[in-house]
């Protein structure tokens, strides 16, 4: 019996296609693809030149992180505010700025965070604040954003999950000054890695651009021609963080078929919800399914059983995987300091991430649901 694994990615015929053309081309760095790959983010995000907010193109969505907080003036001695519940990249992020991660909690029902807990954490060495979506859940952005500017800081959008998806009606993307995207092996669209910085003003734009080519000033114009200027200014620290044309060509074609990557995932979730929301020893959530391009499907199981719950699950062939682990219970973070997490604390021991991939076969969907109804729970 085949394992149904928790990621599979959509490779078919036009990626294969794109990645051809462009090794074919002979331009293997940063070039023409990657214009056309932006120029679609910028599409999804239904940006305008009104809104003055430009797509800048980086290597990975860890990458997107770094040179937003970077770009923000996050550095030694100051201090980010996360949720604890979060990916790693983004604590690493911080850690690689010289800052300290400030950990808060999360909201019982979404996982984002939780904007009611933000103001007790800010002192003079708050330098920014990460909002992070999570799976089918967008955060309460106006009442983030009404924290961040009554207190005169800014917001980083951590949206690694949320790309093609909206919040009250606006393509996510457009809610503050620098929003992330990540598009690595396992999301929704993937270039095999790859990340996005959406930055308000032209300004910032050119520094990033500088920023994610090891600093050197060379235009962006030229290299999206597929060539190069032989002569620059470096003015500041930059990074080997740009985006290869391969990566990008396959960008290209995923966000081609966002539509209909969109719609697959959100049936998913669905159904996922529709019969898991029966067993009383689970909490299957209900998000706005059809505002959302989901990048997972995550139950509670609230019973204290989960490890026997996947090891079930693995015996029938269905792999689960658990996103994520607290921060405050890593070695390397262990001292950061931190408000009351009692969300926190109960949701890391009960969250297992399904099976979701787009296109997903209905009998694996089934299998999958199966795998979890004639679970024996012993209590």
């Amino acid at each position: 019996m085949e394992t149904i694994p928790v990621f599979k990615p959509l490779i078919e015929s036009e990626e294969i296609a794109a990645a051809v053309e462009s090794l074919e081309l002979g331009w293997l760095g940063m070039g023409s693809y990657v214009k056309q790959f932006e120029e679609a983010v910028a599409s999804v995000c239904q940006l305008k030149p009104e809104d003055d907010l430009h797509v800048v193109a980086v290597s990975t969505g860890h990458a997107a992180l770094h040179l937003s907080l970077l770009m923000m003036g996050v550095g030694p001695g100051d201090e980010v505010i996360t949720p604890s519940f979060n990916n790693a990249a983004d604590f690493q992020a911080i850690k690689a700025c010289g800052a300290e991660p400030v950990f808060v909690d999360i909201e019982e029902r979404t996982l984002c965070l939780d904007s009611t807990k933000i103001e007790e954490l800010i002192t003079e060495r708050t330098k920014c604040i990460i909002a992070m979506d999570y799976d089918i859940f967008i955060c309460d952005h106006a009442a983030i954003k009404n924290v961040a500017e009554q207190n005169g800081i800014p917001v980083l959008h951590d949206a690694a999950h949320s790309f093609g998806s909206s919040y009250n009606g606006e393509p996510v993307g457009k809610q503050h000054e620098y929003t992330m995207f990540s598009f690595d092996p396992v999301k929704t669209i993937t270039c095999i890695d790859g990340g996005a910085i959406i930055v308000k003003g032209e300004e910032a734009m050119k520094r990033l651009h500088a920023k994610r080519l090891i600093g050197m000033t060379q235009p962006a114009a030229q290299m999206y021609t597929n060539s190069r200027a032989w002569t620059y200014d470096m003015e500041e620290l930059g990074f080997r963080y740009h985006m290869a044309n391969l990566h990008a060509a396959i960008g290209v074609s995923q966000i081609a078929k966002v539509k209909e990557i969109r719609e697959t995932r959100q049936r998913v979730c669905k159904k996922y919800h529709q019969e898991l929301s029966k067993l009383d020893w689970i909490d299957a959530p209900k998000g706005n399914f059809d505002a959302v391009n989901p990048f997972l499907y995550y139950i509670r199981v609230l019973n204290g059983q989960r490890s026997e719950l996947r090891e079930h699950m693995k015996n029938q062939g269905v792999d689960t995987g658990i996103h994520w682990q607290a921060g405050h219970s890593f070695t390397f973070l262990k001292d950061c300091r931190r408000g009351e997490l009692e969300v926190t604390e109960r949701i890391v021991g009960q969250i297992l991430s399904l099976p979701l991939h787009s296109k997903m076969k209905e009998d694996d969907v089934e299998r999958v649901i199966q795998s979890i109804v004639n679970f024996k729970v012993t209590l």
